[in-house]
């Protein structure tokens, strides 16, 4: 059984509160594939196997899944197409696309994150790869399980088996600091330490982000353009290759300003925008006494490459109280040891709150363990670092 299925099986076990998963994918290795994966887990179950959307716009009021798996590409109706055509049935459903690797599926799968579906999951290429892919099972169970609990329960219930999951991972000491604040107005979140900011005014800006992550970043960097013309922007997103390339170019849009995966050696400049590559950690460095970008093919942190961790750890060390942190929307505990070493080199974290996160997870981690200066709404977040960046203390 799989770590997912080993937090999460004491409260799904009963049939009424299975999730329900409907598998829409033309390619019958991969609907099959996906199907007996998705039954073998406790508290989920298949009420749908379709090759066709057409069929799944008929069948998904009938069989109301509270998770569609929904192929990209497929010869009767796309999915991109049949998408919205299957959230006007059911307002909530949680759509997850799944495409292989490609620019062109890439595009599709992010635009599809502004129609309203939940998250995207790169799908092997070949059947065997399918099969032997580990990463691809574990990667689709988990976000199967907690978006389908969101769905099924609601918020707290969803956040609740993140936080589960999450709390076996130890942070160090110093994510457990005395604080004299409490946030006020945050019931979803339980009683939250807020550490005051920093005295320092901030002159970098770290984003880590995952599920929802892309739908966060073009709200807050399409409004705070005079931040970035005076400091640097680095972040990562967990994301393959490919879709870090076709992201980079979204945000370049959005916010009018230079943005690029980062490449190694990059000189770190005010008025830019870096971007973690997918499949490479993203860290920062010192040559000749200027801060640089260090790319890293080390192992998976967090289960993820790139990692939050990797980039805020090697920001502390370099800039100290100079850098300001968002930990945004997204699954897992990935930031949290990083914000701990930020924190503790004197920098200042703001988290994502809980009500417009997708995941309350990598926010919801350093929020209660006391290592965030603010916890706000996503349209909140922006106003508070152009503040900040403008010597604000509140």
């Amino acid at each position: 059984m799989n770590i997912a299925a080993t937090a999460a099986a004491p409260g799904c076990a009963r049939e009424h509160e299975r999730i329900r998963v409907m598998v829409v994918d033309d390619a019958i290795v991969a609907r099959a594939m996906i199907s007996r994966w998705v039954e073998a887990e406790l508290g989920m179950q298949i009420v749908a196997s379709l090759r066709g959307a057409r069929e799944a716009i008929e069948q998904v009021e009938r069989k109301n899944p509270d998770v569609l798996i929904l192929d990209v590409t497929m010869p009767d109706l796309d999915g991109i197409t049949a998408l919205p055509l299957l959230l006007q049935k059911r307002r909530d459903l949680v759509v997850l696309m799944v495409s292989t690797l490609t620019r062109r599926n890439a595009e599709i799968s992010l635009h599809a994150l502004s129609l309203g579906a939940a998250d995207y999951i790169p799908k092997p290429e070949s059947d065997r790869e399918l099969r032997d892919s580990e990463s691809f099972r574990r990667e689709l169970i988990e976000k199967i399980r907690v978006l389908g609990s969101r769905r099924k329960h609601g918020r707290v219930a969803a956040s609740a088996r993140i936080n589960s999951f999450d709390a076996r991972l130890n942070l160090n000491s110093e994510t457990f600091l005395d604080t004299p604040a409490i946030a006020a107005g945050a019931p979803d979140a339980g009683r939250i330490a807020l550490r005051p900011f920093p005295p320092a005014t901030p002159r970098v800006l770290l984003i880590g982000c995952s599920t929802g992550g892309p739908q966060a970043l073009n709200a807050i960097l399409g409004t705070i353009g005079k931040v970035i013309d005076n400091a640097p922007v680095l972040i990562t997103q967990h994301m393959p290759p490919t879709f870090t390339t076709i992201l980079a170019e979204h945000l370049a849009r959005t916010s009018g300003r230079p943005a690029a995966e980062a490449k190694h050696g990059d000189l770190i400049r005010a008025g830019r925008i870096y971007l973690a590559p997918g499949g490479l950690h993203m860290r920062i460095a010192r040559s000749d006494g200027e801060p640089v970008i260090a790319l890293d093919d080390g192992p998976p942190v967090h289960f993820c490459k790139p990692a939050v961790d990797p980039l805020f750890a090697s920001a502390a060390a370099v800039w100290g109280p100079w850098n300001l942190a968002l930990v945004l929307t997204g699954m897992g505990a990935d930031g949290a040891r990083g914000a701990a070493q930020l924190v503790a080199a004197g920098g200042g974290v703001i988290a994502q709150d809980e009500a417009s996160s997708v995941v309350w997870g990598m926010p919801g981690r350093v929020a209660q363990a006391g290592l965030a200066s603010a916890v706000l709404p996503l349209n909140q977040i922006a106003p508070k670092v152009m503040r900040l960046f403008s010597g604000g203390r509140s």
